[in-house]
Protein backbone atom coordinates (compact mmCIF):
# COMPACT_ATOMS: atom_id res chain seq x y z
CA UNK A 1 0.00 0.00 0.00
CA UNK A 2 1.74 3.04 -0.98
CA UNK A 3 -0.55 5.56 0.36
CA UNK A 4 -3.83 6.48 2.56
CA UNK A 5 -5.87 7.38 -0.21
CA UNK A 6 -5.05 3.51 -2.61
CA UNK A 7 -6.43 1.48 0.32
CA UNK A 8 -7.01 -1.60 -1.77
CA UNK A 9 -4.05 -3.04 -2.57
CA UNK A 10 -4.70 -6.49 -1.33
CA UNK A 11 -0.90 -7.00 0.33
CA UNK A 12 0.26 -10.23 1.20
CA UNK A 13 1.42 -10.73 4.98
CA UNK A 14 4.97 -10.00 3.95
CA UNK A 15 7.74 -11.78 6.35
CA UNK A 16 10.50 -10.13 7.57
CA UNK A 17 12.94 -9.27 5.01
CA UNK A 18 15.98 -10.52 6.76
CA UNK A 19 14.36 -13.82 7.57
CA UNK A 20 13.42 -14.52 4.17
CA UNK A 21 16.89 -13.63 2.67
CA UNK A 22 18.17 -16.29 5.56
CA UNK A 23 16.14 -19.06 4.07
CA UNK A 24 16.96 -17.81 0.12
CA UNK A 25 21.16 -18.28 1.47
CA UNK A 26 19.85 -21.88 2.79
CA UNK A 27 18.69 -22.53 -0.57
CA UNK A 28 21.75 -20.62 -2.54
CA UNK A 29 24.13 -22.95 -0.11
CA UNK A 30 21.91 -26.53 -0.76
CA UNK A 31 21.48 -25.86 -4.69
CA UNK A 32 17.86 -27.56 -4.60
CA UNK A 33 15.33 -25.15 -6.07
CA UNK A 34 13.16 -27.22 -6.80
CA UNK A 35 11.72 -31.00 -7.96
CA UNK A 36 10.34 -31.50 -3.99
CA UNK A 37 13.07 -30.24 -1.72
CA UNK A 38 13.05 -29.68 1.51
CA UNK A 39 11.62 -26.74 2.43
CA UNK A 40 8.66 -28.29 -0.10
CA UNK A 41 9.01 -31.13 2.25
CA UNK A 42 8.39 -29.22 5.49
CA UNK A 43 6.01 -27.27 4.41
CA UNK A 44 3.95 -29.90 3.03
CA UNK A 45 4.02 -31.22 6.30
CA UNK A 46 3.55 -28.05 8.53
CA UNK A 47 0.69 -26.95 6.80
CA UNK A 48 -1.04 -30.43 6.84
CA UNK A 49 -0.21 -30.01 11.45
CA UNK A 50 -1.24 -26.08 10.65
CA UNK A 51 -4.91 -27.27 9.08
CA UNK A 52 -5.44 -30.59 11.03
CA UNK A 53 -5.35 -32.59 7.66
CA UNK A 54 -4.00 -36.25 7.23
CA UNK A 55 -2.17 -35.65 3.38
CA UNK A 56 -1.72 -32.04 1.69
CA UNK A 57 0.23 -32.19 -1.64
CA UNK A 58 1.72 -28.61 -2.38
CA UNK A 59 1.15 -27.49 -6.07
CA UNK A 60 2.36 -24.24 -8.50
CA UNK A 61 -0.93 -22.82 -8.22
CA UNK A 62 -4.62 -23.53 -7.64
CA UNK A 63 -5.87 -23.80 -10.44
CA UNK A 64 -2.93 -26.67 -11.11
CA UNK A 65 -4.33 -28.07 -7.69
CA UNK A 66 -8.19 -28.58 -9.82
CA UNK A 67 -7.12 -29.63 -12.86
CA UNK A 68 -5.03 -32.37 -11.03
CA UNK A 69 -7.68 -33.37 -8.66
CA UNK A 70 -9.80 -33.90 -11.31
CA UNK A 71 -7.01 -35.90 -13.48
CA UNK A 72 -6.34 -37.89 -10.18
CA UNK A 73 -9.82 -39.13 -9.15
CA UNK A 74 -10.44 -39.90 -13.31
CA UNK A 75 -13.36 -37.71 -13.52
CA UNK A 76 -15.21 -37.95 -16.91
CA UNK A 77 -18.42 -36.46 -18.28
CA UNK A 78 -20.36 -33.94 -16.77
CA UNK A 79 -19.36 -32.13 -13.29
CA UNK A 80 -21.84 -30.35 -11.57
CA UNK A 81 -20.20 -26.94 -10.32
CA UNK A 82 -21.00 -22.94 -9.39
CA UNK A 83 -22.06 -20.02 -12.05
CA UNK A 84 -20.85 -17.97 -8.59
CA UNK A 85 -16.98 -18.40 -8.68
CA UNK A 86 -13.60 -17.43 -9.80
CA UNK A 87 -13.18 -18.59 -13.99
CA UNK A 88 -10.51 -21.32 -12.82
CA UNK A 89 -13.22 -23.55 -10.81
CA UNK A 90 -14.97 -24.13 -14.69
CA UNK A 91 -11.82 -23.67 -16.58
CA UNK A 92 -10.48 -26.65 -14.73
CA UNK A 93 -13.04 -28.96 -16.13
CA UNK A 94 -12.38 -27.57 -19.73
CA UNK A 95 -8.64 -28.31 -19.13
CA UNK A 96 -9.98 -32.06 -18.63
CA UNK A 97 -12.18 -32.68 -21.19
CA UNK A 98 -15.33 -32.54 -18.70
CA UNK A 99 -18.43 -31.04 -19.40
CA UNK A 100 -19.19 -28.53 -16.73
CA UNK A 101 -23.26 -28.19 -15.43
CA UNK A 102 -24.31 -25.51 -13.91
CA UNK A 103 -26.50 -25.12 -10.48
CA UNK A 104 -28.20 -22.38 -8.82
CA UNK A 105 -26.96 -20.98 -5.37
CA UNK A 106 -28.28 -20.45 -1.90
CA UNK A 107 -29.30 -16.87 -1.71
CA UNK A 108 -27.67 -16.88 2.11
CA UNK A 109 -24.58 -18.88 1.68
CA UNK A 110 -23.67 -17.75 -2.06
CA UNK A 111 -22.88 -21.85 -2.00
CA UNK A 112 -24.24 -24.31 -4.31
CA UNK A 113 -28.10 -24.83 -3.52
CA UNK A 114 -28.31 -29.07 -2.85
CA UNK A 115 -31.66 -28.98 -4.04
CA UNK A 116 -30.16 -27.94 -7.12
CA UNK A 117 -27.69 -29.98 -7.10
CA UNK A 118 -30.02 -33.26 -7.49
CA UNK A 119 -32.48 -31.42 -9.72
CA UNK A 120 -29.35 -31.11 -12.46
CA UNK A 121 -27.69 -34.89 -12.31
CA UNK A 122 -27.75 -36.85 -15.22
CA UNK A 123 -26.64 -40.29 -16.39
CA UNK A 124 -23.80 -38.86 -17.35
CA UNK A 125 -22.72 -36.83 -14.28
CA UNK A 126 -19.78 -38.18 -12.36
CA UNK A 127 -18.81 -35.63 -9.51
CA UNK A 128 -20.10 -32.13 -7.88
CA UNK A 129 -17.14 -29.44 -7.52
CA UNK A 130 -18.58 -27.27 -4.96
CA UNK A 131 -17.07 -24.04 -3.88
CA UNK A 132 -16.80 -22.87 -0.12
CA UNK A 133 -17.65 -19.06 -1.22
CA UNK A 134 -15.91 -16.48 0.78
CA UNK A 135 -14.93 -19.26 3.11
CA UNK A 136 -18.52 -20.54 3.99
CA UNK A 137 -19.01 -23.66 4.36
CA UNK A 138 -21.22 -25.54 1.97
CA UNK A 139 -24.00 -28.08 3.01
CA UNK A 140 -21.64 -30.52 3.20
CA UNK A 141 -23.68 -33.10 4.61
CA UNK A 142 -26.22 -32.34 2.22
CA UNK A 143 -23.76 -32.89 -0.90
CA UNK A 144 -22.50 -36.15 0.30
CA UNK A 145 -25.66 -37.33 1.18
CA UNK A 146 -26.33 -36.66 -2.74
CA UNK A 147 -23.01 -37.90 -3.87
CA UNK A 148 -23.70 -40.75 -1.53
CA UNK A 149 -26.78 -41.77 -3.35
CA UNK A 150 -25.90 -41.19 -6.72
CA UNK A 151 -22.24 -42.82 -6.41
CA UNK A 152 -20.66 -39.09 -7.28
CA UNK A 153 -16.83 -38.07 -6.18
CA UNK A 154 -16.65 -34.58 -4.69
CA UNK A 155 -14.34 -32.07 -4.98
CA UNK A 156 -14.12 -29.27 -3.06
CA UNK A 157 -12.75 -25.90 -4.17
CA UNK A 158 -11.68 -24.68 -1.00
CA UNK A 159 -9.42 -21.58 -2.24
CA UNK A 160 -11.22 -19.14 0.13
CA UNK A 161 -11.60 -21.86 3.18
CA UNK A 162 -7.61 -22.01 4.95
CA UNK A 163 -8.07 -22.12 8.01
CA UNK A 164 -11.93 -22.36 8.41
CA UNK A 165 -12.82 -25.21 11.11
CA UNK A 166 -16.46 -26.56 10.78
CA UNK A 167 -18.33 -28.88 13.33
CA UNK A 168 -15.01 -29.31 14.93
CA UNK A 169 -13.17 -30.39 12.24
CA UNK A 170 -11.19 -28.79 9.50
CA UNK A 171 -13.61 -28.22 6.68
CA UNK A 172 -10.78 -29.42 4.13
CA UNK A 173 -11.86 -32.91 5.36
CA UNK A 174 -14.52 -33.44 3.96
CA UNK A 175 -15.15 -34.45 0.13
CA UNK A 176 -13.15 -36.75 -2.17
CA UNK A 177 -10.39 -33.73 -1.85
CA UNK A 178 -10.08 -30.35 -1.24
CA UNK A 179 -8.11 -27.84 -3.31
CA UNK A 180 -6.68 -24.86 -1.35
CA UNK A 181 -5.06 -21.29 -3.47
CA UNK A 182 -2.24 -19.90 -1.79
CA UNK A 183 -2.47 -17.27 -4.67
CA UNK A 184 -0.51 -13.79 -3.12
CA UNK A 185 -4.19 -12.00 -2.34
CA UNK A 186 -5.84 -15.26 0.04
CA UNK A 187 -5.63 -15.28 3.76
CA UNK A 188 -2.49 -17.54 3.36
CA UNK A 189 -0.27 -17.10 0.44
CA UNK A 190 3.50 -18.81 -0.99
CA UNK A 191 3.29 -15.60 -3.78
CA UNK A 192 1.76 -18.37 -6.44
CA UNK A 193 1.20 -22.01 -5.29
CA UNK A 194 -1.88 -24.28 -4.35
CA UNK A 195 -2.24 -27.59 -2.35
CA UNK A 196 -4.29 -30.26 -2.64
CA UNK A 197 -6.37 -32.40 0.61
CA UNK A 198 -6.66 -35.99 0.28
CA UNK A 199 -7.63 -38.68 2.90
CA UNK A 200 -5.01 -41.22 2.27
CA UNK A 201 -1.16 -41.55 1.24
CA UNK A 202 -2.17 -43.52 -1.97
CA UNK A 203 -4.04 -40.89 -3.40
CA UNK A 204 -1.55 -38.51 -2.47
CA UNK A 205 1.21 -40.29 -3.81
CA UNK A 206 -0.75 -40.23 -7.30
CA UNK A 207 -1.05 -36.65 -7.03
CA UNK A 208 2.62 -36.47 -6.44
CA UNK A 209 2.97 -38.46 -9.89
CA UNK A 210 0.89 -36.31 -11.70
CA UNK A 211 2.68 -32.70 -10.58
CA UNK A 212 5.70 -34.16 -11.84
CA UNK A 213 4.55 -34.85 -15.35
CA UNK A 214 3.14 -38.51 -14.12
CA UNK A 215 7.03 -39.63 -13.32
CA UNK A 216 6.88 -42.40 -11.01
CA UNK A 217 10.05 -43.36 -11.24
CA UNK A 218 13.22 -42.47 -13.61
CA UNK A 219 11.88 -43.96 -16.52
CA UNK A 220 8.66 -44.91 -15.38
CA UNK A 221 5.64 -42.62 -16.58
CA UNK A 222 2.52 -43.60 -15.31
CA UNK A 223 0.27 -40.75 -16.73
CA UNK A 224 0.00 -37.84 -18.74
CA UNK A 225 0.64 -35.27 -16.21
CA UNK A 226 1.52 -31.73 -15.71
CA UNK A 227 4.77 -29.75 -14.30
CA UNK A 228 2.92 -28.56 -11.03
CA UNK A 229 5.74 -28.46 -8.48
CA UNK A 230 6.14 -25.69 -6.25
CA UNK A 231 9.59 -24.52 -6.15
CA UNK A 232 11.95 -24.06 -2.93
CA UNK A 233 11.75 -20.26 -2.82
CA UNK A 234 7.77 -19.77 -3.00
CA UNK A 235 7.97 -22.99 -0.13
CA UNK A 236 10.64 -20.98 1.98
CA UNK A 237 7.60 -18.00 1.98
CA UNK A 238 5.59 -20.16 2.50
CA UNK A 239 7.14 -21.46 5.61
CA UNK A 240 7.62 -17.81 6.80
CA UNK A 241 3.80 -17.03 6.62
CA UNK A 242 2.52 -19.61 8.41
CA UNK A 243 4.20 -18.04 11.52
CA UNK A 244 1.89 -15.07 11.16
CA UNK A 245 -1.55 -16.35 9.52
CA UNK A 246 -3.32 -17.06 12.70
CA UNK A 247 -2.76 -13.21 13.59
CA UNK A 248 -3.51 -12.24 10.21
CA UNK A 249 -7.25 -14.01 10.53
CA UNK A 250 -7.40 -12.45 14.13
CA UNK A 251 -6.84 -9.25 12.40
CA UNK A 252 -9.02 -9.68 9.25
CA UNK A 253 -12.12 -10.81 12.51
CA UNK A 254 -11.35 -7.56 14.24
CA UNK A 255 -12.21 -6.00 10.95
CA UNK A 256 -14.95 -7.54 10.17
CA UNK A 257 -16.82 -7.26 13.24
CA UNK A 258 -16.01 -3.29 12.91
CA UNK A 259 -17.79 -3.40 9.40
CA UNK A 260 -20.41 -5.41 10.53
CA UNK A 261 -21.05 -2.73 13.51
CA UNK A 262 -21.05 -0.28 11.51
CA UNK A 263 -23.15 -0.82 8.36
CA UNK A 264 -25.88 -2.71 10.37
CA UNK A 265 -27.94 -0.07 10.45
CA UNK A 266 -28.36 1.35 6.86
CA UNK A 267 -30.97 0.18 4.87
CA UNK A 268 -30.31 -1.71 1.94
CA UNK A 269 -27.37 -3.08 2.75
CA UNK A 270 -27.06 -6.40 3.90
CA UNK A 271 -24.15 -8.25 5.47
CA UNK A 272 -23.71 -11.93 4.62
CA UNK A 273 -24.82 -13.95 7.49
CA UNK A 274 -22.14 -15.64 9.57
CA UNK A 275 -21.72 -19.35 9.61
CA UNK A 276 -22.94 -21.73 12.66
CA UNK A 277 -20.76 -24.26 13.84
CA UNK A 278 -18.06 -22.27 12.03
CA UNK A 279 -14.92 -20.73 13.01
CA UNK A 280 -14.55 -18.81 9.92
CA UNK A 281 -10.91 -17.16 8.08
CA UNK A 282 -12.61 -13.83 7.25
CA UNK A 283 -11.20 -13.69 3.65
CA UNK A 284 -13.41 -11.34 2.60
CA UNK A 285 -16.33 -8.69 3.35
CA UNK A 286 -19.17 -8.89 0.96
CA UNK A 287 -22.09 -6.90 1.26
CA UNK A 288 -25.24 -7.16 -0.92
CA UNK A 289 -26.40 -3.72 -2.07
CA UNK A 290 -30.10 -3.81 -2.43
CA UNK A 291 -33.53 -2.32 -2.54
CA UNK A 292 -34.05 0.67 -0.56
CA UNK A 293 -30.26 1.98 -0.69
CA UNK A 294 -30.03 5.42 -2.32
CA UNK A 295 -27.57 3.89 -4.88
CA UNK A 296 -27.30 0.45 -7.00
CA UNK A 297 -24.67 -1.44 -6.55
CA UNK A 298 -22.81 -0.26 -9.37
CA UNK A 299 -23.32 3.09 -8.91
CA UNK A 300 -21.91 2.53 -5.29
CA UNK A 301 -18.75 0.93 -6.68
CA UNK A 302 -17.82 3.94 -8.77
CA UNK A 303 -18.94 6.39 -6.17
CA UNK A 304 -16.49 4.64 -3.73
CA UNK A 305 -13.72 4.42 -6.64
CA UNK A 306 -13.82 7.95 -6.89
CA UNK A 307 -12.84 8.59 -3.53
CA UNK A 308 -9.74 5.72 -4.25
CA UNK A 309 -11.69 2.97 -1.98
CA UNK A 310 -11.98 0.14 -4.61
CA UNK A 311 -13.99 -2.52 -3.65
CA UNK A 312 -14.91 -4.97 -5.87
CA UNK A 313 -17.67 -6.89 -7.61
CA UNK A 314 -17.48 -10.35 -6.91
CA UNK A 315 -18.21 -12.47 -8.63
CA UNK A 316 -19.09 -10.40 -11.44
CA UNK A 317 -20.09 -11.60 -14.15
CA UNK A 318 -21.46 -14.93 -13.99
CA UNK A 319 -18.76 -17.90 -15.08
CA UNK A 320 -22.05 -19.17 -17.01
CA UNK A 321 -22.02 -15.59 -19.12
CA UNK A 322 -18.79 -15.86 -20.11
CA UNK A 323 -18.25 -16.98 -24.22
CA UNK A 324 -16.89 -20.39 -23.87
CA UNK A 325 -19.71 -21.10 -21.26
CA UNK A 326 -22.63 -19.49 -22.42
CA UNK A 327 -23.95 -21.90 -24.53
CA UNK A 328 -24.67 -24.49 -22.22
CA UNK A 329 -28.05 -25.46 -21.81
CA UNK A 330 -27.07 -25.19 -17.36
CA UNK A 331 -25.76 -21.57 -18.53
CA UNK A 332 -28.98 -20.55 -19.35
CA UNK A 333 -30.24 -17.11 -17.20
CA UNK A 334 -33.48 -19.08 -16.27
CA UNK A 335 -31.66 -21.79 -14.76
CA UNK A 336 -29.95 -19.20 -12.26
CA UNK A 337 -32.19 -16.97 -10.81
CA UNK A 338 -30.65 -16.44 -7.66
CA UNK A 339 -26.50 -16.12 -8.42
CA UNK A 340 -27.72 -14.27 -11.16
CA UNK A 341 -29.35 -11.67 -8.54
CA UNK A 342 -26.57 -11.82 -6.09
CA UNK A 343 -24.12 -11.12 -8.66
CA UNK A 344 -25.66 -7.85 -9.50
CA UNK A 345 -25.35 -7.05 -5.49
CA UNK A 346 -22.48 -8.17 -3.88
CA UNK A 347 -19.63 -5.76 -2.93
CA UNK A 348 -16.82 -7.51 -1.56
CA UNK A 349 -15.40 -4.49 1.01
CA UNK A 350 -11.62 -3.77 1.79
CA UNK A 351 -10.36 -6.15 4.49
CA UNK A 352 -6.45 -6.95 4.55
CA UNK A 353 -4.63 -7.33 7.85
CA UNK A 354 -2.72 -4.14 6.87
CA UNK A 355 -5.92 -2.15 6.69
CA UNK A 356 -5.81 0.59 9.66
CA UNK A 357 -8.84 1.66 11.93
CA UNK A 358 -8.24 4.84 10.05
CA UNK A 359 -8.56 3.49 6.69
CA UNK A 360 -11.53 1.27 7.71
CA UNK A 361 -13.25 4.15 8.46
CA UNK A 362 -12.44 5.88 5.41
CA UNK A 363 -13.74 3.30 3.77
CA UNK A 364 -17.46 3.40 6.30
CA UNK A 365 -17.59 7.01 5.78
CA UNK A 366 -17.54 7.05 2.24
CA UNK A 367 -20.52 4.25 2.15
CA UNK A 368 -22.50 6.27 4.58
CA UNK A 369 -22.07 9.47 2.57
CA UNK A 370 -24.38 7.76 0.00
CA UNK A 371 -26.98 8.05 2.49
CA UNK A 372 -27.10 11.52 3.02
Amino acid sequence: MSSDSNIYVTQPNLPKLEDFVDLLKVIWDRKILTNGGPFHQQLEQALAEHLGVRHLALLTNGTIALVTALQALRIQGEVITTPYSFVATAHSLLWNGLEPVFADIDPHTCNLDPERIEAAITPRTTAIMPVHCYGNPCDVQAIQRIADTYGLKVIYDAAHAFGVQHRGTSLLNFGDLSVLSFHATKVYNTIEGGAIVCPDAKTKQRIDFLKNFGFADEVTVMAPGINGKLNEVQAAFGLLQLREVDAAIARRSEIAARYREALADIEGLALLPLPSDTTPNHSYMPLRVQAGFPLGRDALYQRLREQQVFSRRYFYPLISDMPMYRGLASAQPANLPVARQVAAEILCLPIYPALTDAQQQRVIDAIRSCCR
